[in-house]
């Protein structure tokens, strides 16, 4: 097997929220239309505090946030006030113009909570990145999976091992959760031009070479490659058809830097959709 490319992720903080972000790299740019992966590690909330992130702009891009454990309140300039559970798709196409807010629901910022899980960036076809944002919420139960022989796949978004998500991806796309018992192996499939594996906590190998943990792991274009379980683990594989070159900053993503531009100078002149009750909001950086 070609050697893995192999993507250590930069070590991040969000509102005091610890994160690793594998994507962007400097040695990655996109896997598929995924540009942006954040894995927001475990962490207990005591009670009064939890996740805040204030209202902030996005375009050309859709974001889907997918918990493991927990859960969040999602608003958005849409008018969306949806909370998302563990297992749960949030689902944001942002378009031209979109703003919302991320936080700790109200009963459990009272309780007290606990937080684990990913948000991934994908981007938009170049036809649809002034197109009308939008908001959609898939409860765990709508998501397909299945259970065989030791391996339990749940396809959160695209499709893949003769699975279909409801979610309404915008291009050829493969997000699965994978969940492995020792000894259990599964065939990663080359149906999907780019693909990638992170292994959230276990031991792997892919084709007999050790899987760091929580490092993105770049597969060769291609091959079919057998997974092993060499513990029970916990993976994620991502995928799909590359959409070209996209350029990215701060929350923006876009094919040209003229919107990136236009959208910098909208937000900074508060000429932006809000969140319906939001006042709070991020500024640009620098």
């Amino acid at each position: 097997m070609t050697d893995l490319l192999l993507i250590r992720p930069r070590a991040e903080s969000i509102d005091g929220q610890a994160i690793l972000r594998p994507l962007p790299s400097a040695q990655c740019r996109s896997i598929g239309p995924f540009v942006f992966f954040d894995h927001m590690l475990e962490q207990a909330y005591a009670p009064g505090s939890g996740m805040n992130i204030n209202q902030h702009p996005h375009i050309g891009l859709s974001t889907l946030t997918y918990l493991f454990d927990g859960a969040l309140q999602h608003k958005d300039s849409l008018g969306s006030d949806q909370q998302v559970q563990a297992g749960d798709v949030s689902w944001m196409k942002a378009g031209r113009a979109v703003a919302h807010v991320e936080r700790t629901p109200a009963h459990l910022l009272a309780s007290g909570s606990r937080l684990h899980g990913l948000q991934v960036w994908l981007a938009l076809p170049e036809t649809e990145e002034q197109g009308e944002p939008s908001y959609a919420h898939y409860p765990a139960a709508s998501l397909p999976s299945s259970d065989s022989l030791g391996v339990r796949i749940r396809l959160i978004a695209g499709n893949g091992f003769c699975l279909q998500s409801p979610v309404a991806v915008r291009s050829p796309t493969l997000y699965a959760e994978l969940h492995l018992q020792t000894g259990a192996s599964l065939t990663i499939p080359n149906e999907h031009r780019q693909r990638a594996l992170y292994l959230i906590d276990g031991e792997a190998q892919l084709e007999d070479v050790d899987l760091p943990t929580r490092c993105l792991a770049v597969l060769p274009e291609e091959d079919e490659l057998t997974l092993l379980a060499r513990s029970e683990c916990h993976l994620m594989l991502i995928g799909g058809e590359p959409l070209g070159p996209r350029r990215m900053n701060w929350n923006f993503v876009a094919s040209n830097s003229a919107l990136i531009e236009q959208a910098r100078q909208r937000w900074a002149a508060h000429d932006w959709p809000t969140v319906p009750g939001e006042t709070a909001r991020i500024e640009l950086p620098g």
